[in-house]
């Protein structure tokens, strides 16, 4: 119940940054379902007691140099009011196939949900509706600094939002042009001061760093400008630099180019820390004295019902969502087809998940926190201990000074947490990484 050694070891020599492990496995692992899967029989043995509710807009005004996700820009109204008619049929759809189910938490994703106008919004939040109560869950949406507008932000806090990200990635104006993410500090600003305004109980701000011509005192500039808003809540992101994107034909991953985001994580998270924020994972930090939204939802082992289409679900036995695509031509020909779609009573696209995998998500997105894995309820789950299932990665990452032990707890010690994006993928089991490897971009 191990990764080949060796592997893992070749993993990590290349560069601390293989990839942003916010799910596992990720999309890129999942194929077409042969049959394809009732959602009836998907959900039937599942708990659905603390489910996570996340609804996916595949809109942008503009595609960041940076960006993968599934998204589209320029959509008309037409289109838009399209995709929300076929989320609503997903909606009844899924709705009927869940029977008796709580929701703890939801979420509002993309692209970027508030592309959607005011009205639409509030359709978004009465599908939404039909699944959880959003004046009583925590619900956090996904902002631009040019769709923040007053309106749309009052129908998001009218509708219960307690928490909005917004993707600022610089407040240095030369960085932002060198991500080709066009905006101008002032709207950067103006938007900070609306969303402020509407009162929203906790406020994110997004930040990159590893951005061309990007040094110490610039990203210092950014996080200073972040922390003058008090936002309860900061991610810190490394650049990436992916197929299919604006930035894709830029050689990335050069020594130079790791160590600069080294030297930045760290320049970032020692601010951040000296200024009154904890570190909840390599990205996230909150401000301390903030606390934690109140929900019995556990990613290691609840389920998450994802509606749109890029969205994903994920149940105890199987992953699944709709096809991936990053290409503009592809992401169109998919949301074509979502927004003809009839039928929204099956799963199409999935990974079939063994005990072995579930070990692996587990221990992923435990190890990944600062507070690390809590080794008994890994044995109440799992009837084993993570160091018998994963000893030679253990012992490995603990050779680098990368993780502690203690008789309750692993948790990855800080220079750990600067490796996440190395230690992550090293724990992908060989079937993930055959699938992800075969995997045709497009």
């Amino acid at each position: 119940m191990t990764i080949t050694p060796t592997t893992a070891s070749t993993i990590m020599s290349t560069s601390p940054y293989q990839g942003y492990v916010y799910a596992y496995p990720h999309k890129t692992a999942y194929r077409p379902l042969t049959p394809r899967r009732p959602l009836r029989e998907v959900w039937a043995e599942e708990r659905r007691d603390a489910l996570f509710l996340y609804l996916h807009v595949p809109f942008c005004e503009v595609r960041c140099g940076f960006c993968n996700l599934f998204a589209r820009t320029g959509a008309s109204e037409e289109l838009t009011g399209a995709y929300l008619d076929a989320l609503d049929r997903q909606a009844t759809a899924v709705r009927d196939a869940l029977g008796e189910a709580s929701f703890e938490v939801a979420a509002f994703g993309g692209g970027t949900p508030t592309y959607l106008t005011a009205a639409e919004l509030e359709r978004l939040c009465d599908i939404a509706a039909r699944f959880a109560d959003l004046e009583a869950v925590p619900l956090a949406v996904e902002t631009s600094p040019a769709t923040a507008t007053a309106d749309r932000l009052a129908v998001l806090a009218e509708r219960g939002a307690t928490r909005v990200s917004i993707g600022v990635q610089s407040f240095v104006e030369a960085e932002t042009r060198a991500a080709v993410r066009p905006q101008k500090r002032a709207e950067v600003e103006a938007a900070l001061g609306r969303i402020r305004a509407a009162g929203f109980p906790t406020l994110n701000i997004d930040l990159i760093y590893g951005i061309e011509g990007q040094t110490p005192s610039s990203w210092l500039s950014s996080l200073d400008a972040a922390l003058a808003w008090r936002p309860e809540e900061i991610y810190l992101y490394p650049l990436y630099v992916r197929p299919l994107t604006g930035l894709g034909r830029r050689a990335g991953g050069s020594d130079g180019w790791d160590d600069q985001r080294l030297t930045l994580y760290r320049v970032g998270r020692d601010h951040l820390l000296a200024n009154g924020y904890e570190q909840v994972s390599m990205r996230m930090f909150r401000r301390r004295g903030v606390a934690e939204a109140d929900t019995r939802y556990c990613c290691q082992t609840d389920g998450m019902v994802g509606l749109g289409c890029g969205a994903r679900s994920y149940t105890t036995d199987l992953h699944y969502s709709f096809e991936y695509a990053v290409d503009i031509r592809a992401v169109r020909a998919i949301l074509d087809d979502y927004i003809s779609e009839k039928d929204f009573g099956v799963a199409r696209v999935g990974f079939e998940m063994d005990d072995d995998e579930r070990r692996r998500r587990h221990l992923i997105q435990s190890l990944l926190q600062a507070s690390g894995l809590d080794r008994a309820s890994y044995h109440a789950r799992f009837g084993s201990d993570p160091v018998a299932d994963f000893g030679p990665e253990m012992e490995r990452f603990a050779h680098q000074g990368w993780l502690e032990e203690t008789p309750d707890v692993l948790r990855l010690t800080p220079e750990g947490l600067a490796y996440s994006d190395a230690i992550g993928p090293a724990l992908f089991s060989p079937r993930v990484r055959g699938l992800m490897e075969t995997y045709e971009t497009r």
